[in-house]
């Protein structure tokens, strides 16, 4: 049986205009073919993250999972809709902007699992200078970390607020946010290799436990894969996000283009 939940509408904004990476700036976006600067992955997954929170509350982001991937970009102040039909207790989700179908996923709640232990993800330092990134900085096996930031009540509301979040559990019950999940797996990267324009491409989450705000998080990772996909380079991570350096808050493979074909035709060039 398929159910259609209520379409949610949000205006996309860019919650990463001032940072490192230029695809998120006007005019570097617009080199690559793009009519402006994309609003972020992680913000695109906080759009569709409301659909599960309103299907399952607190639950899901205790024990539930997502993937998403994103085909088109979602551009500030463009209006966007998250749909999602439930079929067999999963959630199908579609963003929609500017008449376009910009990401895909789904969500689930099964049963809850035991998280894999905090001691199974090797601990490193982020190095004092990064390295290009490249092949060799983010060769398959390598362990990646980054360092541990502590949450704030006034971080958390200017999360919410920057994601036009409209559901009061954050709030209410001071947690933050899901898409902190996926800012933390960028920070990997961001903290760990230099890095020009690149482009987060798709995740999946495994959840095991609420982010209270306050608490301590981190994240560590091992490469996964580091491939070449129609000019571009890939990375995929393991990445394990942890709250106060023991407790698990989930487990998430996450894709980036790290080096985009138009970088490296003009760096021949």
């Amino acid at each position: 049986m398929t159910t259609t939940l209520a379409p949610y509408a949000v205006e996309a904004f860019n919650v990463s205009a001032d940072s490192e990476n230029k695809i998120h700036d006007d005019a570097v976006a617009s080199r690559f073919g793009f009519a402006g600067a994309l609003v972020p992955g992680t913000a695109v997954f906080g759009y569709m993250a409301h659909q599960p929170v309103a299907r399952w509350g607190r639950d899901w982001l205790a024990r539930g999972t997502a993937d998403c991937r994103f085909g088109h970009p979602v551009y500030h102040g463009a209006t966007t809709v998250v749909r999602a039909d439930s079929v067999d207790d999963t959630l199908a989700l579609q963003v929609h902007s500017q008449g376009r179908l910009c990401a895909t996923g789904s969500a689930a709640l099964p049963a809850a699992q035991t998280p894999p232990s905090v001691d199974s993800f090797k601990l490193s330092t982020p190095p004092a200078q990064r390295p290009a990134a490249n092949p060799t900085s983010l060769a398959e096996g390598l362990v990646l970390c980054t360092l541990s930031e502590a949450t704030t009540r006034e971080q958390a509301s200017r999360w919410l607020a920057d994601l036009r979040e409209t559901d009061p559990l954050y709030e209410s019950e001071q947690l933050m946010h899901p898409a902190t999940l996926l800012r933390l797996c960028n920070a990997v990267l961001v903290q760990n290799v230099l890095l020009g324009p690149w482009i987060h491409t798709g995740s999946r989450i495994r959840n095991f436990h609420p982010m209270p705000v306050g608490a301590s998080l981190s994240a560590r990772a091992v490469v996964l894969r580091n491939h070449e996909h129609k000019g571009h380079l890939i990375v995929d991570l393991d990445v394990l996000v942890v709250i106060d350096d023991k407790t698990v808050a989930a487990r998430i493979e996450h894709s980036a283009i790290y080096l985009p074909r138009q970088v490296r035709e003009a760096q021949q060039a």
